[in-house]
């Protein structure tokens, strides 16, 4: 048990078991799109796992990289006539580019002062993709062309599924191996004392660039595959509150947890379909529902899981 849990690569695997498994017991579509905005949102907690529960960097922005591969996969097409499929690696590639211009003044800053800057740049991109109407749609937002692979024509739950499932599962993997390497000990280390950290001759600035900059790309593929998905777009995708409803996720789940990454992107995705039909009182009991279960499970629920069994185990 304690060798199986303590593999970085087992969430991965786990997960490869349930995207097949799943097709296989829902009863209709439906539980197949839940699934779906399970993985998409997912990925972008991955990332954000990565930045926070890892290298200990808090982000209250993460929805304006989330809304800029959404918004570059509907302009692109749109209003600049390239491929959607281009339009999408453009607007992963941009956002890893302003993360990194971006990341470079900001990540001077620690805890509240870093979440602050970094809610500022929220605020930014919601206000631009608002206002900018002849580009975005503004409030109404804007129609997404589907996406083409090929001759495939990437549409439908069904192919939406494995797509978002696989990649998540790469991206799991990805992490994984990001957090076995040299690398990985690094943000650990500044984790745990960035003074330390860098007395130990580990370039502090440089590696909470790279993760912010991992972390930004998470979220614009995310992003991306949402607006095609669904195929229309608006400024909610980056508005605040989806910023908040990520870090909730990723301190639900447990932060330092890749596996507590989709836990809590799932809990937070069904949880609110479950409990439509309490009408008027489905927030109220959301929120009761989170609150026990954060008091209950102070360190989120996967890496108290762990140390339950742990305890038995020993």
């Amino acid at each position: 048990m304690r060798r199986i849990l303590a593999n970085p690569y087992a969430p991965a695997f786990a997960l490869a078991v349930v995207v097949v498994m799943v097709p296989l017991l829902v009863p209709s579509p439906f539980y197949l799109r839940l699934a779906t905005l399970v993985f998409i949102n997912a990925l972008v907690v991955v990332g954000l796992n990565l930045l926070m529960g890892y290298a200990g960097q808090i982000s209250l922005g993460h929805a304006a990289f989330f809304a800029m591969g959404a918004y570059a996969s509907a302009i692109g097409p749109a209003h600049l006539g390239l491929p959607t499929l281009a339009s999408m690696l453009a607007g992963i590639v941009l956002t890893g580019v302003v993360a990194y211009g971006v990341g470079k003044p900001i990540l001077r800053f620690k805890g509240y002062h870093l979440a602050v800057a970094t809610l500022g740049l929220g605020v930014i991109v919601s206000i631009v993709i608002t206002n900018e109407i002849a580009w975005t749609g503004g409030p109404d937002g804007m129609q997404v062309a589907r996406l083409w692979i090929g001759s495939w024509r990437v549409s439908g739950v069904a192919n939406w599924y494995w797509v978002a499932g696989i990649t998540l599962i790469v991206a799991m993997l990805g992490a994984a191996n990001l957090l076995s390497s040299p690398t990985g000990r690094a943000l650990r280390a500044i984790h745990d004392s960035e003074v330390a950290a860098g007395v130990l001759g580990i370039d502090v600035a440089r590696y909470k660039l790279l993760v912010f900059v991992i972390s930004a790309i998470y979220a614009a593929t995310a992003g991306a595959f949402l607006a095609l998905f669904d195929g229309h777009v608006t400024p909610v995708t980056g508005g605040i509150l989806r910023s908040i409803e990520f870090v909730a996720m990723a301190v639900l789940g447990g932060l330092g947890s890749i596996l507590g990454s989709v836990l809590g992107a799932a809990v937070l995705v069904v949880l609110p379909q479950a409990l439509t039909s309490f009408h008027e009182f489905e927030h109220a009991i959301l929120g009761a529902i989170l609150m026990v279960l954060m008091i209950a499970l102070r360190r989120g629920v996967i890496p108290s899981l762990q140390s339950w069994l742990l305890r038995g185990a020993a």
